[in-house]
């Protein structure tokens, strides 16, 4: 079975360009016809449009509302609202997929395999499963055609990120398309994912709070993955738990995914609610590894000289930052729209004391400044952000959201500082090469 077939690629083509193309066509239509819209209503339009749509696309669309001064806030609003809840694949497509998979005799992989999916996602679904010597299983299986439709959807993504970008001119979209293209396509990669987890494993194995499945490489495929079954229970039930847990949870989520990325330059750029859950053993288990992103150790050490420059005011410093970064044409009036956002994100780690990830409990202040820096970037004439912003930031304001979710109250800058103290670009180096080393990437 072809995953990229050119029949799938067309049949996804016309249904993602015949849902979108009028609802688009009205921003160039204000643009340059002075035609009057609805922008609130608009917005709207387009998020049920992209959750009938699912798939790749709908992903798309929650990423580009992560994105600072990508969306009018009334459109970021809005796609940040959609929910991943593809219906899953009946029993005679598992089976088929499985098969070719595995191969005709794929049952022999498994004393059970059940056939109702335990969960659904844009991309794939989740079966239980048992092998031979008892081990509870999770067989991740991968929709047909994804890689038609992923293809499809990023065709799609340029029209979509140039007509954002004709109508509020904030920013230059070209590295935005490029990053999410190549991470997208990689999500689509099992064996890449597997890596991805054993790197983690490795990364994380002294960490006594935290559980990464073990991969079955004998049972995965580039489109199946077949992993441990971690069992716990979904964060989102623990909203209205105790506020020791929230705050013992928030911790270990907090350690998880900065410190790889301070101590092996690896980000997690998908985190949200889940990709996580929360095991009778007090460990936070990490379920999902599609979307992994490496990064130098002088990018590093530039989101930390920012980290420092907001700390005691120096310029200097953060236009070094946001140069490391690859900002270009850094001026005086780029630092200071920049750092509005900056000083939004870091706020919590410049602070010394018990405090929650955001005062409001409601994200109205992140959108009211992104919204600000927005548009302050369009009457600037806008900028292009480095491909290495796109999913920093994404994750960064997906972390928040599950802070700001769990009503966490924690000494951010204790957590921050602890983990930063030591940096070494040398030893960094160092450190990242090892852990990739053995996990085989």
């Amino acid at each position: 079975m072809k995953d990229d077939s050119l029949p799938g690629r067309l049949k996804r083509y016309t249904n993602v360009t015949s849902a979108l193309g009028a609802l688009m066509a009205r921003l160039f239509g204000e643009r340059y016809f002075g035609f009057s819209i609805d922008a609130p209503q608009h917005a709207e339009d387009l998020k049920e449009t992209l959750g009938h749509l699912k798939g790749p696309l709908m992903k798309i669309a929650q990423i580009l509302a992560t994105v600072p001064d990508m969306l009018p806030p009334e459109y970021a609003t809005a796609f940040l609202e959609l929910q991943s809840n593809a219906p899953p694949m009946g029993w005679p497509f598992v089976k088929r997929r499985m098969q070719t998979e595995l191969g005709k005799d794929w049952r022999k992989h498994f004393l059970e395999f059940e056939p109702k999916a335990a969960a659904a996602a844009s991309l794939g679904q989740v079966h239980r499963a048992i092998d031979f010597s008892g081990v509870h299983l999770a067989c991740k299986l991968q929709y047909p055609e994804m890689g038609a439709a992923v293809e499809a959807d990023l065709n799609e993504l340029k029209f979509i990120l140039k007509s954002f970008e004709v109508y509020n001119g904030a920013l230059d979209t070209e590295n935005l398309q490029i990053e999410i293209r190549d991470r997208l396509r990689e999500e689509l990669d099992y064996l890449l994912e597997a890596k991805h987890m054993k790197l983690f494993s490795e990364i994380l194995k002294d960490f006594s709070f935290a559980a990464v499945p073990d991969v079955f490489d004998k049972s995965t495929t580039k489109r199946l993955l077949t992993m441990t079954w971690l069992e716990g229970e979904k964060l989102l039930d623990l909203v209205d738990a105790p506020q020791k847990l929230r705050n013992k949870v928030s911790t270990a989520l907090f350690k998880v995914w900065y410190y790889p990325l301070y101590k092996y330059g690896v980000l997690h750029g998908d985190p949200h609610l889940g990709n996580y859950s929360w095991s009778p053993e007090d460990k936070l288990n990490l379920l999902d590894f599609g979307c992994v992103r490496f990064f130098k150790p002088s990018l590093v050490e530039g989101i930390l000289d920012l980290y420092k420059s907001l700390q005691t005011n120096e310029e200097e410093l953060a236009v070094h930052a946001y140069k490391t970064w690859g900002f270009a044409k850094v001026d005086k009036e780029l630092i200071k729209v920049l750092n509005l956002w900056a000083r939004f994100l870091y706020e919590p780690f410049l602070e010394d004391r018990v405090r929650p990830i955001d005062e409001t409990y409601s994200g109205v202040r992140g959108r009211a400044v992104a919204g600000a820096v927005f548009e302050a970037l369009r009457r600037k004439g806008g900028v292009k952000p480095p491909r290495e912003f796109v999913f920093m930031d994404r994750a960064a304001v997906g972390l928040g959201s599950v802070f700001l979710r769990l009503r966490a109250q924690l000494n951010w800058h204790e957590l921050f500082e602890e983990l930063i103290q030591d940096f070494s670009k040398d030893t960094f180096k160092k450190r990242q090469k090892e852990a990739l080393l053995k996990s085989g990437l």
